[in-house]
């Protein structure tokens, strides 16, 4: 059950990855830009990792299905209802990178003005902690966890930087 339930979670990142690749090609086609590349190739990375640390720790240990498992697969669910939440209110500008399309408008739904974040913190933190209590990995929870949570720590102030700086200062010209 669990080898599944990451198998058709993994599946699903697939379907948001692909959504992201071409937001990715139609922002940039028009005039949009990338920033903070290092960051978002580390957290590819950790992710990844972190995925792989906690699959393997539940093999390793011959990890069932229980209720501890239950509670990370309910996270994980939320988190992924949250990302198509968060997919559907940016629409074309949602992308797993941090780009900025041209023009770029402060999203006003009260998601975003209520989580200022909701992608990092209603999708990936439940869906990280998810993962680690469905596999019961709490040695990769352990290692890998602060190392995500820095690096998106450092995405969180790339973006904040934009939104201050790009975002909100376009947003005030339109009006």
């Amino acid at each position: 059950m669990i080898l599944y339930s990451i198998l058709f979670f993994f599946a699903l990142r697939l379907f948001f990855l692909k959504l992201s690749k071409t937001n990715e090609q139609r922002i940039l086609q028009d005039g949009g830009t990338e920033y903070g590349v290092k960051t978002t190739k580390c957290l590819t990375i950790v992710h990844i990792i972190y995925y792989l640390a906690c699959v393997a720790e539940a093999i390793y240990c011959q990890t069932t299905f229980d209720s501890l498992s239950a509670i990370g697969l309910i996270l994980m669910i939320f988190s992924m209802i949250m990302l198509y939440i968060v997919t559907r209110l940016l629409k074309g500008i949602w992308t797993i990178k941090l780009m900025i399309v041209k023009n770029h408008q402060f999203n006003d739904h009260w998601l975003f003005r209520n989580v200022k974040h909701p992608n990092y913190y209603l999708n990936i933190g439940p869906e990280l902690i998810g993962v680690a209590l469905l596999c019961h990995a709490t040695y990769s929870a352990i290692v890998l966890l602060p190392i995500y949570a820095w690096i998106l720590y450092l995405r969180i102030k790339e973006e904040n930087y934009l939104i201050q700086h790009i975002i909100l200062p376009n947003t005030e010209k339109s009006r």
